[in-house]
């Protein structure tokens, strides 16, 4: 397979050396996913998002999504592997909405979390990430399914922190569908608020790979294009962070 220039892996990580982040369209993204790894499971992956728990860390404050949560390590020597189940935790410095809590998610099914369009994604950003970043031995690795809801009068909010980092070193965001809404616009920001640039994920695979150490983002709230219908985004993030030495 031979990729356009401009969607290699070394161009896309000049690009995110450059400028901190990079879209990715759907069908580039398929092509560096299947270098080495078919999505032979892409249908089963994307209706998985109809089994999601509802993040009642978030209805507390009157605020609604689903999601799904899975914790992996990655290594040079050993690859990706799924850790066990724990909580996922940001400090108040990166997310002043839910900020130094455990937060305990259900878990992604182990067949999801096994299979081939997961476990492809995974090997592409261990390989891509590390390239950016070869002195780091271990990896701790976060995936998180979201779906963000809209509903006549209640604009879905993908980002209900706002403009923000996720306090790790790198992430990937995969949009796996979107049904009947608008808008959903990423933006990118410097350190003090200045618009780097902006996209939307409109098509299946599109996405956005972020230095979450040099930018920040955020997502515009979604609305039903017809309210009388139901609407979502669901969207596919992994992160990857240096891990503590041993």
């Amino acid at each position: 397979m031979t990729l356009p220039p401009d969607t290699t892996a070394a161009a896309l990580q000049a690009r995110l050396q450059r400028d901190g982040f990079a879209f990715v369209a759907g069908q580039a993204m398929r092509d560096l996913l299947e270098t080495r790894r078919r999505l032979d499971d892409w249908a089963g992956f994307v209706a998985s998002w109809n089994d999601l728990a509802p993040d009642a860390y978030l209805a507390a404050r009157g605020r609604q999504r689903r999601r799904r949560h899975a914790t992996y390590s990655a290594t040079a020597a050993s690859g990706v592997h799924r850790e066990p189940h724990q909580p996922h935790y940001q400090s108040l410095k990166y997310n002043p909405l839910q900020g130094d809590i455990e937060r305990w998610f259900e878990p992604v099914l182990p067949a999801i979390g096994d299979g081939a369009s997961l476990r492809g994604i995974l090997d592409f950003c261990h390989r891509f990430f590390g390239a950016l970043a070869p002195a780091t031995p271990r990896w701790h690795v976060e995936v998180h399914q979201f779906r963000i809801e809209a509903r006549r009068g209640e604009p879905g909010e993908p980002t209900p922190e706002g403009v923000h980092r996720d306090g790790v070193d790198y992430v990937l965001v995969l949009l796996v569908d979107r049904e009947n809404i608008e808008s959903g616009t990423t933006t990118i920001h410097a350190d003090d608020g200045a618009l780097l640039g902006s996209f939307t994920l409109t098509h299946p695979l599109d996405a956005a790979l972020v230095d979450d150490a040099r930018v920040c983002h955020g997502v515009t709230a979604v609305t039903p294009l017809d309210p009388s219908r139901p609407a979502h985004r669901d969207v596919l993030v992994v992160t990857f962070r240096a891990a503590p030495a041993a």
